[in-house]
């Protein structure tokens, strides 16, 4: 299998960034898109993502090597219906969906099974839609697939190969070990973080003091709580029983907890911290993983007028760009006095060469 037509349908943010991807690892292959909007395909055949642009399923997509289903999971649900019928023997289906349980059902009910091999890129931004997309997100994420048993092999390894070639990390697992995997390490979290930040806001007085004195460490575990309410509401209504699970599990280990702290347990929270820190001083810093990195560090500046313009045009002569910054008045568990945020590694790590460089302080979380 030559992999040269390509077929997207929905084209946001992750399916966009695959889209522009292909074009540069592959320039010479035909790329067709489906999406509701004619403006989002305007968009897209401006930037030279796709070569076609439809607001229809139809025959365009019969002869594809590869389609894209790039919206949510009972959309594309819906899709897997609309395309049966257009599909050539040649055609692999693949998704990005962050959830595998409900598309491999379907596609089983539908009997694709031959055709399907289920993808999930652990890439992603805050902003979404395809005026965000961009190849770069996809470089050293994991990429997640999910083939069934009856695909062709080759169909495997070939898909495995491009993803390499897009500059992610390839990861074949079955589609009940992803789910409780993700379930783990991204949706539980997800609800924690929310949980706690709603506890704070339940437990705080009138005036907010536990808001205003907030420290960044509060401000980091909490952070994935501001992520999006309805892509998270699907997420938990798809792995249902994964989540539910380990969250039984969350809850026991607090109940344990908490009955030790009421105890006054000596040694107990001791070995907790000491197992916690071993292990997450153990996780390497790439590839990126489902919940993103930020990419901050910690200043300290001097507390008079015009120190954090200073800084801000040092870093803007030097062309590198600052995604947020602010003073952190609780410095609990900071040393700098001001938070810094860029946008990737890379310009974090020229600012840190340069601050230094003119005698700044700086420090940076593991």
């Amino acid at each position: 299998m030559n992999m040269n037509k390509f077929g997207f349908l929905s084209l946001g943010l992750i399916g966009g960034s695959i889209a522009l991807a292909i074009r540069q690892i592959c320039p010479e292959a035909q790329i067709i898109a489906y999406a509701r909007r004619q403006s989002t395909l305007d968009e897209a055949l401006a930037a030279g993502a796709i070569d076609v642009g439809t607001t229809e399923i139809n025959g365009l997509f019969s002869d594809c090597d590869m389609i894209f289903l790039c919206a949510p999971v009972a959309v594309n649900n819906q899709f897997l219906e609309q395309l049966k019928p257009l599909l050539s023997e040649k055609t692999i289906i693949t998704d990005v969906g962050s959830v595998k349980g409900a598309i491999h059902e379907k596609v089983s009910q539908l009997g694709l099974d031959s055709h399907f091999i289920g993808g999930h890129p652990m890439a992603g931004s805050e902003k979404t839609g395809f005026a965000n997309a961009n190849p770069i997100i996809l470089e050293n994420a994991y990429y997640i697939l999910t083939p069934t048993q009856d695909v062709n092999q080759e169909a495997v390894a070939e898909y495995y190969s491009f993803v390499k070639k897009m500059g992610a990390i390839p990861l074949i697992l079955s589609h009940k070990e992803h789910d409780y995997v993700t379930a783990a390490i991204s949706h539980v979290p997800h609800l924690v973080a929310a949980a706690l930040a709603n506890l704070v806001h339940d437990h705080d007085s009138a005036n907010e003091t536990m808001k205003m004195i907030a420290a960044g460490g509060f401000k980091d575990i909490t952070r994935i709580a501001s992520s999006s309410p309805e892509m998270w509401e699907s997420i938990c209504m798809s792995n249902t029983e994964n989540i539910a699970g380990l969250l039984d599990d969350y809850i026991d280990s607090l109940q344990t907890i908490s009955r030790a702290v009421r105890a006054k347990q000596t040694g107990f929270t001791y070995d907790l911290f000491t197992a916690s820190r071993e292990y997450r001083d153990s996780f390497a810093d790439l590839p990126k993983g489902p919940i993103k990195k930020v990419f901050a560090c910690y200043v300290d500046i001097p507390d008079e007028a015009g120190s954090i313009a200073s800084l801000a045009t040092l870093l803007a002569k030097a062309d590198i760009s600052i995604k947020n910054i602010g003073i952190i008045h609780n410095r609990d568990f900071e040393e700098g006095i001001l938070r810094v945020e860029f946008y990737d590694q890379t310009a974090l790590d020229e600012a840190v060469v340069l601050l230094q460089s003119l005698h700044y302080s700086i420090y940076q979380r593991k």
